[in-house]
């Protein structure tokens, strides 16, 4: 939409001016860990996928080896005993705006009281499991850098990976494809002189909200920030557009 700004891309901004670069280390060693163990212990990224992705967001914010090892030393069960699930919680925040918060929790019902309050603090409240996620679905979200001619690039983008969407940003071009097809479509882009900035597993809202007032977008982007500075709390997706003057001004 000419002018307006969907959550996928403004969740990317918003990563680019986090500092808070110590908790991301920490969210992404619990997402490793996760990995590994779902994996029946796999520990080689090249035959357990879940795991090559997010070792691939860890490198993009040049988290140490050290550290990666050590998250993968403990899916495999060496060190701490602490037990590691993925929970998906759902809400509506202010203004109907619907929310999937993705966590890694070693005590489900603690995340959720704590997720809960944050709802229920903004005006909105956490539902069932199936309320909300009905209006998302499940895809693969590349970003690659865009280049002259722009037309030209989609059409090849389309041509190699059959791309369901392909819309352009600010930053770059944002790519949409089935979930499966994901690490193909990565490594066909790169192969094919993209340079993929970042390749996940994301949300896909398959209806939107228009959220223009700057008041009323700063009170649901107030939510999705204290959900995102949830230590267990993986990632957050909400199904709202907002013009882009606006969200330059709630950013600022």
């Amino acid at each position: 939409m000419s002018g307006h700004s969907k959550w996928a891309t403004i969740r990317r901004q918003k990563e680019s001016n986090d500092a808070k670069r110590g908790q991301q280390f920490t969210k992404l060693a619990n997402a490793i860990t996760v990995a590994v163990r779902e994996g029946g212990g796999v520990t080689d990224p090249q035959s357990n996928f879940k795991l090559r992705l997010v070792i691939q967001k860890a490198k993009e914010i040049n988290m140490p080896k050290d550290n990666i090892q050590r998250a993968v030393d403990r899916g495999r069960g060496a060190g701490s005993g602490i037990s590691l699930e993925e929970v998906l919680y759902e809400g509506y925040g202010p203004f109907g705006v619907g929310i999937l918060v993705e966590a890694v929790t070693d005590n489900k019902q603690r995340t959720a009281q704590v997720v809960k309050n944050i709802f229920d603090k903004s005006g909105g409240s956490l539902a069932g499991p199936g309320a909300v996620s009905f209006q998302f679905n499940k895809v693969g979200f590349i970003v690659v850098e865009k280049s002259d001619p722009i037309d030209d690039q989609i059409l090849k983008i389309i041509d190699l990976v059959g791309a369901d969407d392909v819309e352009e940003v600010e930053d770059g071009l944002e790519i949409y494809v089935s979930l499966s097809q994901l690490e193909t479509a990565r490594k066909t882009l790169a192969e094919n002189g993209f340079v993929v900035r970042s390749a996940e597993p994301a949300q896909r809202p398959t209806t939107v909200i228009e959220v223009k007032d700057p008041a009323e977008a700063k009170r649901v982007m107030k939510i999705l920030d204290d959900l995102e500075n949830l230590d267990d709390v993986q990632k957050v997706w909400a199904n709202m557009d907002i013009p882009k003057d606006v969200l330059t001004e709630v950013l600022a």
